[in-house]
């Protein structure tokens, strides 16, 4: 048995199929992956995500700590604003890739639950020299509300300033109301919320949405759903011997005099070149998946790193990290058959709507 979200009983009462997630026992599905995708992404769906760690970094040194511990500069937003960001090791790779929310004397990290241990390790290794104190929230739940009408069913199941944060956030804002950290981010292309908050009211609210027409949404559409943004996921798409220039991440780096782990190996490739991440859109029958060979019409050759048919487009898409300046039609090798591909620039989707470009 793994660990379990405060909405575990909750997920067992709407159908949800268990599994093993990094440890934790958590709804692959509630008896279509496809429905729950397509309620996403034509109405709105709601995740439970509390098997993600919150840590909170306070201290008078958290600023001058987080500015050397991560790639992204949090002097880039001011409070009530978050940030995406790598943390890095000191070859440039990534240990993992987070949220960052700029309070007015702290900061909260969301981080991912599989590399828990070594994030919490990695931040406490490098904390030395620094006034400040770092704390996991495990008492947390979190719910990420996504779709097009997301905001406007959460808003009308809240009162006060809880409804008013949901329906006035600007992309990346948050706000907090007591225990309740509401942010107008996520993780499918769509618009909505996520919203960190006790468990006890987590599963208040998941019942309240459940009932006001929301889909229970599980990992598996979260998975399309994500790839069809071209959002990547930790351990397919980067892991830390994979740089952010690699894994399109490279819009994050803040290159300035700003002594971070990791920034001379990016300074290093910034000048001598290195791979990309780039989308694929098949062009013919066949399921792009991870590790599938992609050979390129020079000779080169490169892999797929996440791959999915996409319910929205009607055809497999993937992430591939390609030799740089990869463009035009590839072949991929799919069950020993090559298969033509074409090379896009991602996201595939948003909003609902194809916007995914031959490259």
């Amino acid at each position: 048995m793994g660990h379990r979200t405060a909405l575990y009983d909750a997920h067992l009462a709407a159908g949800g199929k268990m599994v093993d997630f990094g440890g934790w026992d958590m709804p692959i599905n509630y008896g279509s992956q496809i429905e729950e995708h397509h309620a996403v992404r034509q109405k709105a769906g709601v995740f439970d995500v509390s098997h993600m760690t919150v840590v909170e970094v306070a201290g008078s040194g958290a600023r001058d700590y987080l500015r050397h511990l991560l790639a992204n500069d949090v002097d880039r937003v001011a409070p009530g604003r978050a940030l995406y960001s790598g943390m890095l090791n000191d070859r440039g790779g990534v240990i993992d890739d987070l949220i960052v929310y700029k309070r007015d004397n702290d900061y909260r990290l969301v981080v991912n639950c599989a590399t828990r241990e070594t994030d919490l390790a990695w931040m406490e290794q490098h904390a030395g020299g620094f006034a400040v104190d770092i704390r996991e929230r495990a008492d947390l739940a979190m719910l990420a509300i996504q779709g097009p009408e997301a905001r406007d069913i959460t808003a009308g199941l809240l009162d006060g300033a809880r409804a008013e944060a949901v329906q006035a956030l600007k992309v990346f804002g948050f706000a907090e109301d007591g225990e309740w950290m509401i942010a107008r981010t996520g993780y499918t292309g769509e618009d909505g919320v996520e919203i960190m908050l006790p468990g006890a009211d987590a599963v208040a609210l998941w019942n309240q949405l459940l009932a006001a027409g929301v889909a229970p949404t599980g990992l598996g559409a979260r998975d399309t759903l994500r790839l069809e943004a071209g959002m990547n996921l930790y351990g397919n798409d980067m892991d830390d011997s994979i740089t952010p220039w690699e894994a399109n991440m490279g819009w994050t780096l803040v290159l300035n005099d700003r002594d971070f782990i990791g920034r001379q190996p990016l300074l290093n490739q910034q000048e001598n070149g290195h791979a990309e991440l780039v989308g694929l859109v098949l062009e013919g029958k066949g399921v792009l998946r991870a590790h599938q060979k992609v050979l390129m019409p020079n000779g080169e050759e490169g892999e797929i790193t996440s791959g999915t048919f996409s319910p929205t487009l009607g055809k497999s898409i993937a992430l591939a990290r390609l030799p740089a300046g990869a463009t035009g039609k590839v072949d991929v090798e799919i069950r020993n058959k090559r298969q033509p591909a074409q090379v896009v620039k991602a996201p595939f989707v948003r909003n609902g709507q194809a916007v995914y470009k031959a490259i």
